[in-house]
């Protein structure tokens, strides 16, 4: 879990000097912070540190309630958890399955959830046991890097999650 410090604004600015980037992303330099105040006042904006450096911070003057929405935005974004799909037939080829087992390990360990489909066509609904070793075999195959999240025989589709042995970004 990502755990946010709230930045400094406006007057919770402390500093003697500070790095100043104003709206127009122009580097300032070395400004008082009092000006760099004076100056984020005369644009109607907040002075928000944006870097906190050893010695000396970075400041920007922007509209810090649209910053605070970009952020959890993008945060939210990144947090989110895609679905790949993978989609065989029960007759599969070894090194096809080899490719799509392959694909499905990388996906897992990248943090998204990985679902499996068999598609039956014509005189293969005749053997339906076969596919459903097909979906047995795949789980059996991913067991080390994903869990079952759902396993619905009747329609042929394995959904797996990655193993929860680090916790996720909610």
């Amino acid at each position: 879990m990502i755990i946010a410090t709230k930045q400094l604004i406006n007057r919770e600015i402390k500093f003697a000097q500070v790095l100043l980037i104003d709206h127009e992303n122009n580097n300032c330099g070395l400004t008082d912070t009092s000006e760099a105040l004076k100056l984020a006042e005369s644009v109607d904006l907040d002075l928000v540190v944006v870097s906190e450096g050893k010695e000396i911070p970075v400041v920007k003057i922007l509209d810090y309630g649209k910053h605070q929405y970009q952020q959890k935005k993008r945060q939210h974004q990144s947090s989110r958890i895609t679905v790949k799909e993978v989609r065989l037939r029960p007759n599969v080829g070894q090194s096809d399955y080899s490719l799509g087992i392959g694909k499905a390990l990388k996906w897992l360990a990248k943090g998204d959830s990985v679902k499996f489909q068999i598609r039956l066509r014509g005189r293969e609904h005749q053997n339906r046991e076969r596919a459903i070793d097909l979906l047995d075999r795949i789980v059996a195959d991913l067991s080390s890097k994903g869990q079952v999240q759902s396993l619905d025989r009747r329609s042929l589709i394995v959904h797996l999650i990655p193993n929860l042995t680090r916790p996720l970004i909610s």
